[in-house]
């Protein structure tokens, strides 16, 4: 089963989605460096966001302000998980401690409960990786002002992984998440707007009417790249239809340049009394067969979509039966004409007459002798004909290069014409043979009107 080709959404998109990534990642890749090398600055965030999480814990208790943390902060800050230390002390601005959990380390690392309570402070304790730092922030609580001061020596809990990666997720992963989300939607948005009038040109190329060599797609309102590629599909359609138009004069031209002197050779023919002279008048009785039918095939294709006309198919049915009688009289078949009514329909008339006469001649030819023909119109807008013989034993096949062939090697341009004159009227032809049991060839006229 062959695969069906990507579009080109899903090729544009999944470019755009692919670099974006890849944009994303170096991006964050910068800015990890642009933090990760700078000590100071990750320091301060670190104590920003880690003094401003242990704020939260401060609450008041008959009036008075206490210190009272969750399960959540004692494990963070007050367990220590790792070689390193954490110590952490809550003061008011009048040095009032609330919480410590430290005593000469908070002298070594801490601002003297003397001092104010500035807004931020920080002290480096030893450079590196993991942090050792110190630093206090101060935060106001109903309506007091609380000195937040925390120490980490060699940052035990991974403080410093936690503020680079939060840091990373606000800066840097929710906005090019946001961006790479709106650039997606704006791709997808704008190449199905580009595209609109391409389906448009789609939807135009599939109601070409094969008929008219005059038509051609749309090219107005579209994007300058599909305007030249419609352009040049028009430009096809063109030389196709010269061409298509070269060969109907060349098949009806050529028929009619050599039925006369094929005339006049069976007119010489009839004057020799031999044997041979009669094969000779029944191979020309074929030529001049075959000639009719590639005329009939040629004015079929030539057709002019404004010679549909209303017409009774009960009508052009009996004069068919009428004028091909004494046919299928001579070569010893007989032929029956029913009419169970039939309504008006758009057709051209000498075309069905031409199909009618086709499939009337096929069943004389190709059936023995006192086979009976039976043509009906009706009920409805079917037209049959059915014959009591040998059935369809040499079906055609359909070749790209000769068009229909028997498997005995002849054209069968018959079942070609007709064919070619119930896709003219957009009919349905069904076929019902049977080996022995004659056949039976309806055509279903329902969608005429819409042919016209």
């Amino acid at each position: 089963m062959k695969s069906r080709n990507p579009s080109l959404i899903g090729i544009v998109a999944r470019r755009v989605i692919a670099f974006s990534l890849l944009a994303m990642i170096l991006q964050i890749g910068v800015v990890f460096a642009d933090y990760w090398f700078d000590d100071d600055e990750l320091s301060v965030l670190m104590l920003q966001e880690e003094t401003e999480t242990l704020s939260t814990a401060i609450a008041t208790q008959d009036g008075d302000l206490t210190f009272k943390p969750n399960h959540e902060l004692k494990e963070r800050y007050l367990e220590r998980h790792g070689p390193g230390a954490i110590y952490v002390r809550v003061r008011t601005a009048s040095g009032s401690v609330l919480f410590t959990n430290c005593s000469a380390e908070c002298s070594q690392h801490f601002l003297p409960l003397a001092v104010s309570a500035p807004t931020f402070w920080k002290r480096l304790i030893a450079p590196g990786k993991p942090f050792s730092v110190a630093g206090g922030q101060s935060f106001e609580r109903h309506g007091e002002v609380v000195l937040v001061e925390l120490a980490v020596l060699k940052d035990p809990n991974g403080f410093m992984y936690s503020v680079l990666l939060r840091e990373m997720f606000d800066s840097m992963i929710v906005p090019m998440t946001l961006m790479f989300c709106l650039v997606i939607g704006a791709t997808i948005w704008s190449i199905r707007s580009a595209l609109k009038p391409v389906a448009a040109a789609v939807r135009a190329a599939d109601a070409i009417d094969p008929r008219d060599g005059n038509a051609r797609l749309p090219s107005s309102h579209m994007p300058e790249e599909i305007e030249r590629l419609v352009a040049a599909v028009n430009r096809l359609l063109a030389r196709v239809a010269d061409l298509i138009q070269a060969q109907k004069v060349f098949s009806s031209s050529i028929a009619h340049e050599i039925r006369t002197p094929v005339s006049i050779a069976k007119m010489e023919l009839s004057r020799i009394d031999d044997p041979r002279a009669r094969n000779a008048e029944r191979d020309l009785d074929a030529l001049t067969h075959i000639l009719e039918q590639l005329t009939s095939l040629a004015r079929a294709d030539a057709v002019d979509p404004t010679a549909f006309q209303r017409a009774d198919l009960s009508a052009i049915g009996a004069e068919v039966a009428q004028t091909t009688a004494p046919f299928v009289f001579d070569n010893g078949k007989s032929i029956e004409f029913l009419d169970h009514g039939t309504p008006p329909v758009s057709v051209i008339a000498p075309l069905i007459e031409n199909m009618l006469r086709n499939l009337i001649e096929n069943a004389v030819k190709h059936n023995p002798p006192n086979t009976c023909i039976v043509l009906t119109c009706g009920p409805g807008p079917l037209v049959s004909v059915e014959d009591d013989g040998r059935g369809l034993v040499d079906l055609p096949e359909h070749n790209d290069d000769l068009g229909y062939v028997k498997r005995s090697g002849q054209l069968g341009l018959g079942l070609k014409i007709v064919h070619r004159i119930g896709e003219l009227h957009k009919a349905r032809i069904a076929v019902d043979t049977v080996p022995g049991g004659g056949t039976k060839i309806t055509i279903d006229f329902a969608s005429a009107d819409r042919a016209g």
